[in-house]
């Protein structure tokens, strides 16, 4: 082949080559999207019926967790040739657990509570085009070992209360305790919001933790790197215990 024509159809390979690369720059970095993170929802929590069993004090009590609960995770993935990162998120609605708030003269204390999200449950709710996400799903669970380790298990220490919560003021405050993933138990602290209205009351908030730090080695996918950083999401309706 004379070097006449090899040139034009090196340079025509060339360009093809930067135009799928530019496709593939433009497919992945502008066709993805990823849901806020869970927050309480808007007003407020929905005011008791009538009937509905009451605390001794208001704001004050055992809360157990009821449907429309959601706990997941937010970790960043990279895809190979981009500069920028992806927020992959997963969420379950299979939790349960308590949460007790009592009173003494005008402190309110948030002195347990027990989370429990089943992980076998799962689902990437975030969107890559071209991408099935709920691929991503299994890998996960094979990293968990969720056959072996299915819950991820959050026990919070006492936390002092603003007094606001007992009037429907949403309030923030830092609740430690531990968390359990993968047969390990850490300690952690959540950033919680609260709003508590008659016998129904919501939490919302973060807990942000090292995947290592529970034996768990980021997902291998061949397209993406997976950053070990983890920040795991709670929004949980509560109602008062009979």
């Amino acid at each position: 082949m004379s070097r006449n024509v090899l040139i034009p159809i090196v340079a025509v390979v060339a360009l093809a080559l930067l135009g799928a690369a530019g496709a593939y720059a433009y497919f992945f970095s502008g066709l993805r999207a990823s849901p806020t993170s869970l927050a309480l929802s808007s007003p407020s929590a929905t005011p008791a019926a009538s009937g509905s069993p009451s605390t001794t004090t208001a704001g004050a009590g055992t809360w157990k967790v009821a449907s429309g609960s959601l706990v997941g995770y937010r970790v960043k993935e990279q895809f190979a040739g981009q500069s920028s990162t992806h927020d992959a998120v997963a969420r379950t609605s299979e939790v349960s657990g308590q949460v007790t708030i009592t009173k003494s003269g005008d402190t309110y204390e948030m002195t347990s509570a027990k989370i429990t999200a089943q992980l076998a449950n799962l689902a990437s709710v975030d969107t890559v085009a071209g991408f099935n996400v709920r691929t991503r799903d299994g890998i996960v669970q094979r990293s968990l070992d969720v056959s072996s380790f299915p819950t991820a298990v959050f026990v919070a220490q006492s936390a002092e209360l603003p007094q606001a919560a007992a009037t429907g003021q949403t309030v923030t405050v830092s609740v430690p305790g531990q968390l359990t993933v993968h047969g390990v138990t850490k300690d952690v602290t959540a950033t919680v919001q609260l709003r508590v209205s008659a016998s129904t009351a919501q939490l919302a908030g973060s807990i942000v933790t090292n995947m290592t730090d529970f034996g768990i080695s980021p997902p291998q996918v061949s397209i993406t790197v997976v950053q070990p950083a983890v920040t795991i999401e709670f929004q949980l309706n509560l109602t008062s215990a009979s």
